[in-house]
């Protein structure tokens, strides 16, 4: 009889004959493939009518789930096409509820769950929104601790570490911001679980190295979208977009096309086209045995940051503060340096990756109680917080990717009556940054 059972990380199939996607191990002397094809061994075996014995999965009982959560037309939408194969991302901007689509697939489902979330903040507010909700104790897996529970969150770097631990445990995996998933070792959490049913969330499905494509194999890929355009007023905040191009001083202006110029020559020297991320990760790749690219690398990194850190983007800046006094606003940035220039010229709080999660916390919650109006930050705000107050967003710099751009905006969208929101963007005249926001006009459409 044809035997499978989970161990460490792998099916093992004690089989006289190869299934699909097994390989066989001389070690162990059985047949193995990755967890994530548990699903299609069982189906080809029920098909194929052979005898077997299931030891997989390793699931502990789970009450029976309910919640009398509302949820609007698009929403349903969503669900719906997702339950057809239950598998697949939902594309939705950021404050279109996709927490709430996600708790009311895993009461439908009513099976032991993983929520899998890229931060420790993340990991603490799908903790509260399932007990609210769904009126249970979540079990939670992270740096700070391990508690295991029908329904459980982890990190993804916790997920990834305990694949062989945690592999059988769950029927149902929700990935939050799923788009993290293709990353290199991410993408084996999708492979070493056996769970059937997937769920991705995200606003933001498509990455820049073209690495969403892998999302097809690890979840099923894209079966709902809908662009922000389609939500404001009625369930997102109405919003405008204005973008303000700033001179250059003579003496920014002079160092910047120094540089420039450098990197521009050698890539006309070379005959090199950059037309892709990918173009880009070469010539960076060959700046590693090249000190010709490597000059013409550091060149162009220092013409961008006197770009991005222009003393005028700080005047504009002051205007814009005075403009919307009393409002609550987020100032986002590419480099740290301008982080802590900004806070310390305006008397901003201000968050990098260096904060400590006390005092990140701190700020966080003094913004939204309104103690706080403005916060400044470079990165590590775009997902994973909840800021339903801010109105304004200011971007001084950045990497100008759209993922980025709609991360940004997504953070001043969350429906509140009356709300205006207003996305800033400052960008140098006669520089690489107005081409960047000229290609991203239509981000939003």
């Amino acid at each position: 009889m044809i035997t499978l059972s989970f161990e460490k990380g792998t099916l093992a199939v004690k089989s006289n004959f190869k299934l699909p996607h097994t390989v066989w191990d001389n070690r162990s002397q059985c047949f193995r493939c990755l967890p994530m094809f548990y699903n299609d061994l069982i189906e080809y075996l029920k098909l194929s009518g052979l005898e077997y014995e299931d030891k997989v999965m390793n699931l502990m009982p789970i009450p029976n789930l309910s919640c009398d959560l509302r949820l609007h037309d698009y929403q349903k939408d969503a669900i719906n096409k997702w339950l057809r194969t239950k598998s697949g991302a939902l594309v939705l901007p950021t404050g279109a509820g996709k927490t709430v689509i996600a708790i009311k697939a895993i009461s439908v489902l009513n099976v032991p769950t993983l929520v899998i979330v890229p931060t420790l903040e993340l990991v603490q507010q799908w903790k509260k929104e399932l007990e609210d909700k769904l009126e249970i104790e979540a079990g939670t897996y992270s740096g700070e601790g391990h508690i295991l529970k029908p329904v459980t969150v982890s990190t993804y770097d916790t997920a990834f570490l305990r694949a062989e631990e945690l592999g059988n445990r769950f029927l149902f995996l929700v990935f939050d911001e799923v788009h993290h998933l293709p990353s290199p070792g991410y993408a084996s959490i999708a492979e070493l679980f056996v769970a059937p049913y997937r769920l991705g969330l995200t606003a933001t499905y498509e990455r820049e190295d073209g690495l969403h494509t892998e999302l097809e194999r690890l979840i099923g890929g894209k079966v709902y979208e809908i662009e922000i355009d389609k939500l404001t007023g009625k369930h997102l905040a109405e919003y405008r977009t204005k973008k303000i191009v700033t001179d250059l001083t003579d003496a920014e202006r002079e160092e910047y096309e120094k540089y420039h110029t450098i990197f521009t020559e050698f890539l006309k020297r070379g005959r090199i086209i950059l037309r892709s991320p990918r173009d880009f990760r070469l010539l960076v790749m060959r700046s590693g045995r090249d000190a010709n690219a490597r000059e013409a690398l550091l060149a162009r990194n220092k013409a961008r940051q006197i770009a991005l850190n222009s003393e005028s983007k700080l005047q504009a800046l002051s205007e814009i503060l005075d403009r919307h006094f009393g409002e609550r606003m987020i100032i986002f940035t590419e480099h740290n340096s301008l982080v802590y220039a900004i806070s310390k010229e305006f008397l901003v709080p201000a968050i990098t990756h260096t904060t400590q999660k006390e005092e990140r916390a701190e700020i966080l919650q003094k913004f939204r109680a309104g103690k706080y109006k403005i916060i400044v930050t470079s990165k590590v705000l775009e997902e994973g917080i909840d800021v339903p107050e801010a109105s304004v967003g200011i971007i001084l710099s950045g990497s100008g990717s759209k993922r980025e751009y709609k991360q940004r905006l997504g953070r001043i969208l969350r429906k509140k009556e009356g709300k205006l929101a207003v996305l800033y963007e400052l960008v140098s005249k006669k520089t690489t940054e107005v081409g960047i926001a000229r290609r991203r006009k239509s981000v939003t459409n």
